[in-house]
């Protein structure tokens, strides 16, 4: 992976200690549209993740393979990604 690890190590962290975060909030009962809008941080941290490194994917891997002639598998790997992120 040539994303800069201690970058995407970082925002993983958060978004762990979110988790664990919700998970007390919901083991003590608490509002629900808290426990929602918590939940909706946690999901905003990792859809950043995920951009940062599909972006780096592109500009690195599929690049490379492009310039070697092996591009179709990058391709196809990147739209199987865009199409669950779509669904």
């Amino acid at each position: 992976m040539k994303s800069d690890q201690e970058k995407i190590m970082r925002l993983l962290k958060t978004a762990r200690g979110q988790i664990e975060g919700l998970m007390r909030m919901v083991e003590d009962d608490r509002y629900c549209v808290d426990i929602s809008n918590q939940i909706l941080a946690t999901q905003a941290i990792l859809r950043n993740i995920n951009h940062q490194i599909l972006q780096d994917h592109l500009h690195h891997c599929v690049r490379e393979a492009m310039v070697s002639g092996e591009g179709d598998e990058k391709i196809e790997e990147v739209m199987a990604i865009i199409h669950k992120l779509t669904k």
